[in-house]
């Protein structure tokens, strides 16, 4: 062969891949596809619930409701960038994807998690401008501030999302198609990359170290001073409602930061750990705040709650009961 031959050859990379999710699993994949499909749907309507519940009800058109739907939504668009192609991979064992389709994969895959984060950062500034600012809370937390922290969200997430697809799109995959994983994550791509990954690894490895660093130290303060400004509160009832809400935030945090924490850890660190088992906190890892979220939100938030009671069994709120019973005291009043 000639001098262009081996030129050719040395720059050859793999266009299209083959995502092998669950290696191990060779028998009974297809009779995974059910119960995955049903947690698929099950994510979605939950999600969608809680949705509708708070864009459909005037009294929930608050910021922390508004910010609670975000993320809610978040979690849709998180689930439908992994379980459609997830569960093609369960029917084929290699299920076949182009370098464009995993690229896109990675984008969404990574800029949902990303709107995560900000998201509940969000949260933590409007909980920190509720409980220790409660008179200046309706000066402070206008529609102008929500429109700036969503900006600020989404080109927060864009400026870690598309670096990593960008760079990860100039790199050569020459030692196999096969993509041991049932999506296409940045670390999975990276194990069939060549060349020098040195500046990838430490490129994802920074930007994780940064994004999670940052965001944890910023929700440790704000919730630290939260939680004592909460315990200053002379009102019981009060206290105890600002305790509540700031639980809930704190479990969906907790959820959210310790899957990824374990995920990465075991991808750097247990080399000895299967691959399947690997892939399996994957999943749990995006997965799972998708269904953890609306049940959180859903059955802890008592205002959510009772709208959802409300609309699915028929079940009047007290504060519905409270406004119909001041109906017939003022129809009564009427002259007849």
């Amino acid at each position: 062969m000639g001098e262009n031959g081996n030129t050719s050859i040395f720059n050859f990379s793999y266009t299209s891949f083959h995502l092998v999710g669950f290696p191990g699993l060779r028998e009974g994949r297809p009779l995974l596809v059910l119960p995955l499909t049903f947690l698929y749907v099950s994510i979605i309507s939950a999600n969608a619930l809680v949705i509708h519940t708070v864009v459909a009800q005037r009294s929930l058109h608050q910021p922390m409701y508004v910010l609670i739907a975000l993320l809610l939504a978040v979690n849709i668009c998180a689930s439908t960038a992994v379980m459609p192609k997830m569960l093609e991979g369960f029917v084929h064992y290699a299920n076949p994807i182009s370098l464009r389709g995993c690229l896109a994969q990675m984008f969404f895959i990574y800029f949902t998690l990303l709107l995560d984060y900000n998201l509940l950062l969000a949260m933590a500034l409007d909980r920190y401008v509720a409980i220790c600012h409660p008179l200046r809370y309706t000066e402070l937390m206008t529609s102008h501030l929500l429109g700036l922290i969503a900006t600020f969200a989404l080109t927060r997430s864009l400026g870690v999302a598309v670096p990593l697809v960008v760079l990860t799109a100039k790199t050569r995959f020459c030692r196999t198609s096969v993509i041991r994983h049932f999506t296409c994550e940045y670390i999975a791509l990276l194990s069939i990359a060549c060349g020098d990954l040195t500046f990838n690894n430490r490129l994802g490895l920074a930007m994780r170290l940064v994004t999670v660093t940052f965001d944890l130290a910023l929700l440790g303060t704000s919730y630290t001073r939260i939680i004592y400004a909460a315990f200053g509160i002379s009102s019981g009832g009060a206290r105890a409602k600002a305790l509540h809400t700031c639980g809930s935030h704190l479990l969906v945090i907790l959820t959210i930061y310790l899957s990824g924490l374990s995920t990465s850890i075991v991808f750097r660190v247990a080399k000895t750990v299967s691959q399947d088992v690997q892939n399996l906190l994957s999943a749990i890892y995006l997965l799972l705040p998708g269904a953890l979220n609306p049940l959180i939100y859903g059955v802890r938030t008592k205002e959510i709650r009772q709208h959802i009671e409300k609309m699915l069994c028929g079940k009047q709120s007290p504060q519905d009961i409270r406004e119909k019973s001041q109906n017939m005291r003022g129809a009564r009043e009427l002259p007849g």
